[in-house]
């Protein structure tokens, strides 16, 4: 399984991006959990975002109402809308898929099986 993550760049406080990320080598991408994790400089890996098997959304306080993650199940790609965006926003975004008919929600790095490089995000005027 890939993950191939696109649409990072330069933003100015308050625009919008979007992420995708698109995965390859999975059959059905409904039986997966998917998420957004990001990694400012000099900073751990953090849980931005998740949305499970049965499209329940979940989201970190500091995005809550700025971002939203949404899926393409037939183009087996997992989207990231970042609106508002501010300058503590910039980071590394990566996805993450795990398999999961579950509808629990996942937002543990460990708790997932596949990675994709990532994609940087700067917020700078």
């Amino acid at each position: 399984v890939q993950l191939q993550a696109s649409g990072g760049g330069l933003a100015p406080p308050g625009n919008s991006l979007r992420l995708s990320c698109k995965l390859s080598g999975v059959n059905n991408l409904d039986y997966h959990a998917l998420a957004w994790f990001r990694q400012a400089p000099g900073k751990e890996r953090d849980w931005v975002s998740c949305i499970n098997s049965a499209d329940s959304t979940l989201y970190s306080d500091s995005v809550k109402g700025r971002f939203t993650i949404s899926r393409a199940n037939a183009k087996k790609t997992v989207y990231l809308q970042m609106d508002s965006l501010k300058p503590e926003d910039t980071a590394v975004y990566y996805c993450a898929a795990k398999p999961s008919i579950m509808t629990a929600m996942y937002y543990s790095s460990s708790d997932y099986s596949y990675w994709g490089r990532g994609t940087l995000v700067t917020v700078s005027s």
